[in-house]
């Protein structure tokens, strides 16, 4: 009889796997799942173990999948002063201040999880209000959404861009009447001058505008780099996540993640895309297939391609068939025309990528449902798990089209209004109307589609906990809305099965049964015990990559 590296028993194991859902044991060998059963089952398949984990009644489940993340950005930000939950000119200053006082004077302080408007209903923020919170030195608040930035006047002029500058289109930097920036910076080129002030130059910030450094990192810079990459890895093994799918990419940052993998580091397995650009031609999908030659291992794969529809609803820049209820005449826009977007993903299904499309408004997402079904037209009908990612304003004529056409919906729990957000702006910038099919995860569901769940870290908390309570409790936005929440056994797969199914691995992963990896996650209770509301109470005691401990709560 075999030995087990790890035995766990005494547990509530959550398997996921239909034929066994649930068992009190589990044993690990070589990277696998050995044995999954009773306790006397498991002892019988490994009498032996080198170590043992009681876990005490605890549920025990497959490791989380994070199916959406930005893993150098939110790396780069884990020690950055967050404003989550602040609101009112004081208590900003307060915290500001407070940051400023410990932090260099000659570098950018930047405060992330901004509210749009934190200062007061009707009053937007502008490099006016800043440079009286911090008038002598460089300030930058993002927004929660990472689609806005917020500038004051002295960062604004050590970037160069207080009197403009040209960027792309759907990026903006907002001009004031005076000539001058009001300090708003719409969307990545908008707000990359100041992202360039960082200790980091900004690096952390090109996988999203997909493209590398403009000068080689010296290595300095790149252990730098890696370094917030590996604490990224290690903030993700703390909650129990074991695979991510990453929403940005160029080859500066594979390559960092190569060296990690390289090293034995690469404690949580990660996807890579190649980022689509408006503008680019179709020639530059060369390099999508150079990623997935160069990296395509089962712990780092570079096999999908990432492409921006439109913008956000808070900055009016997703886009509606209809104009915003508080902005007459403005709908946002697409970053493509329809025929060019469906030669674009004609081509990338043609090369055998998935596809994966930010789509935030309806006409957005009814634009990348089009091009889909023109990619199936040209090239065939095949299993191709095309993702769309957030749906967070839906047509109802296009609510059947994801099961007919068999694309994923990708979406974030704690991003819907009336969880772990407040209801406003959003609901009076769209109106009831939209509201009823806004954020639809029951309702996708129901017509057979497959969804996935998922966090967008650092634009969201990154605890699968908390996404799994917001989508078991978040209740209708308003009397007669459809309810959109879900059962925890769908909100658990969200987070594991279905992210498994999402990367084409729901052979290998996302259920514990044997044979498949051992990628496990230990709460510290019984989840299914626990009050809904209380979900995100639960801590993760050990995570397991691969039959690795990467996190174990009591040696943390």
């Amino acid at each position: 009889m075999p030995t087990a590296d790890l035995i766990i028993e005494n547990a509530r194991v959550i398997t996921m796997d239909p034929a066994r859902p649930y068992a009190e044991a589990i044993a690990l060998k070589d990277g696998l799942v050995l044995a999954v059963g009773s306790r006397a089952e498991v002892a019988a398949a490994a009498p032996a173990a080198l170590r043992r984990i009681n876990a005490g009644g605890a549920s025990v489940l497959p490791g989380f999948i994070e199916s959406h993340i930005h893993l150098f950005t939110g790396g780069a930000q884990l020690n950055s002063l967050s404003l989550a939950g602040l609101t009112g000119f004081d208590a900003i200053a307060a915290a500001v201040r407070q940051r400023a006082a410990r932090e260099p004077a000659d570098q950018l302080l930047i405060a992330e999880q901004a509210a749009y408007f934190m200062f007061g209903d009707h009053e937007p923020i502008t490099r006016h209000v800043l440079d009286r919170v911090l008038p002598d030195r460089p300030l930058a608040f993002f927004a929660s959404d990472h689609h806005t930035m917020w500038a004051n006047t002295p960062a604004l002029k050590l970037a160069g861009i207080l009197n403009g500058k040209q960027v792309p289109p759907g990026n903006e930097i907002v001009m004031g009447a005076d000539g001058l920036a009001t300090g708003e910076l719409r969307e990545f080129e908008g707000f990359a001058p100041v992202a360039e002030l960082t200790p980091t130059g900004g690096r952390e910030m090109l996988g999203l505008q997909g493209v590398e450094p403009a000068s080689p990192p010296t290595p300095a810079q790149r252990a730098i780099d890696k370094e917030i990459i590996k604490q990224g890895l290690a903030y993700c093994a703390s909650l129990g996540i074991t695979s991510f799918h990453n929403m940005d990419g160029n080859f500066y940052q594979l390559e960092l993640l190569g060296e990690i993998e390289a090293a034995g580091d690469l404690t949580v397995r990660g996807r890579v895309p190649f980022r689509f650009l408006p503008g680019m031609a179709l020639s530059e999908l060369e390099k999508a297939v150079e990623m997935r030659r160069r990296w395509h291992s089962d712990r780092l794969k570079a096999d999908f391609v990432k492409i921006f529809m439109d913008g956000v609803v808070e900055s009016t820049t997703a886009h509606m068939f209809a104009d915003y209820d508080t902005a007459p005449g403005v709908r946002g826009s697409s970053y493509f025309e329809q025929d060019e977007f469906d030669a674009i993903c004609t081509e990338i299904d043609r090369l055998g990528f998935q596809i994966t499309v930010h789509a935030i408004g309806d006409a957005a997402v009814n634009r990348t449902l089009n091009s889909y079904e023109a990619a199936q037209r040209a090239n065939g009908r095949r299993d191709s798990r095309h993702r769309i990612e957030h749906i967070e304003i839906l047509a109802p004529a296009d609510l059947p089209r994801f099961a007919g056409l068999g694309v994923i919906a990708s979406m974030q729990p704690t991003h819907a209004p009336g969880g772990y957000y407040p209801p406003e702006p959003i609901l009076s910038m769209v109106g009831r109307e939209r509201m009823r099919l806004a954020y639809p995860w029951q309702s996708i569901r129901n017509t057979g589609a497959r969804l996935v769940f998922a966090s967008d870290w650092p634009v969201a908390p990154l605890d699968p906990l908390l996404g799994i309570k917001t989508a078991v409790t978040r209740g209708p936005v308003f009397e007669g809305a459809p309810d959109e929440r879900q059962s925890l056994a769908d909100s658990i797969a969200g987070f594991t099965v279905d992210g498994a199914f999402t990367e084409f691995t729901e052979a290998s992963k996302g259920r514990l049964r044997p044979g498949l990896v051992g990628d496990v996650v230990i709460l510290t209770g019984d989840i299914e015990a626990t009050p809904p509301e209380e979900i995100d109470a639960l801590k993760v005691a050990v995570t397991i990559c691969g039959g690795r401990i990467t996190y174990e709560r009591n040696a943390a």
